[in-house]
């Protein structure tokens, strides 16, 4: 009993539920005697780590997969474990099958979700949902749009999936909240767009004034290697979408910089470096602004107005 206790106590990083305890042999008697002793210490309802301190990430996994056993990590807590990243501060989400009941801990979040068997890996450690069923629960719950894309832009980004394996996922899920729009947004992703505020470029600015279209995340060849977010290559006009997160430091502005100067010495480059208040807050003026910049350049197209664009 004690190889098969310590071989399992390993396998779960030092977590143990007390159904697990009880079928290799030990009695009520002797885990009353070990939680008294304190070489146990119980984390959950029937769940017990074997240490008196703090629980690393893995073994908060472990205990919220055991109270609900059988279940895996969902949500958010499943795209963390898939990365190998620290669960953050705050409740662990975990699912289990449509027609249980388990009551949620206070670090615990359940979600009883239909057809569960087949979208877990029940071989991974602790189980969790499969990336892309992970990833299409946290974006069809969000709450606003720019979530949403954030989500489903970062998970490609991130190389933790694809856009194709996130819309053959979405096929099997004909009743998800948001499917319209998170299949539009994939496709962008899938065409190019890799950030929330690529995303408004596009919807926003691109389509609704029929803006030229231009490359996106082409790789530039002139000093700094890196991509840009878009070039209107014909007319010598590189636009870079300057999201605070991607931008935020003194070393990554200085490296914009850079490749900005590179760009005009070497290349002839003109670079419009705009943000969220640009694309976001104001779309229609920065948006005849970029074309002004483009017919400067040669282009010989006119921006559609929209219905929001003010009167000129």
């Amino acid at each position: 009993m004690t190889s098969a206790l310590d071989e399992l106590l390993q396998r779960q990083d030092g977590v143990i539920a007390r159904p697990q305890a009880v079928d290799l042999g030990l009695s009520p008697n002797e885990i009353r005697r070990k939680l008294r002793r304190r070489d146990w210490t119980a984390t959950a309802p029937g769940v017990y780590v074997r240490h008196t301190g703090p629980l690393t990430s893995k073994q908060r996994e472990w205990v919220a997969v055991l109270h609900a056993w059988p279940a895996a990590l969902s949500h958010s807590s499943a795209i963390c474990a898939a990365g190998g990243d620290t669960q953050p501060d705050g409740p662990i989400h975990v699912a289990i099958d449509a027609e249980r009941r388990v009551v949620d801990d206070h670090d615990i979040v359940v979600h009883r979700i239909a057809g569960m068997n087949d979208r877990v890996l029940w071989t991974a450690s602790p189980p969790r949902m499969r990336i892309e069923e992970a990833v299409l629960d946290v974006a069809s719950s969000a709450t606003r749009p720019e979530r949403a894309i954030a989500c489903l832009s970062d998970a490609v980004q991130s190389r933790s999936t694809t856009a194709d394996r996130l819309l053959a996922a979405l096929d099997s899920r004909p009743r998800i909240r948001l499917r319209g729009f998170l299949r539009g947004v994939l496709i962008d992703v899938r065409d190019g767009t890799c950030s929330v505020l690529e995303h408004h470029y596009l919807t926003k600015m691109e389509r609704r004034h029929q803006l030229p279209r231009p490359h996106r995340q082409s790789r530039t060849t002139l000093g700094r290697p890196g991509f840009r977010d878009l070039e209107y290559s014909k007319w010598g006009v590189v636009v870079e979408l300057d999201g605070r997160m991607a931008h935020d430091s003194a070393t990554a502005r200085a490296f914009d910089m850079e490749r900005d100067l590179d760009a005009a010495v070497d290349g002839n480059l003109l670079t419009l470096r705009i943000g969220y208040r640009q694309v976001v807050g104001r779309p229609c003026a920065t948006t005849h602004k970029v074309a002004k910049a483009l017919r400067n350049r040669g282009w010989q197209g006119t921006p559609t107005r929209c219905p929001q664009c003010p009167p000129t």
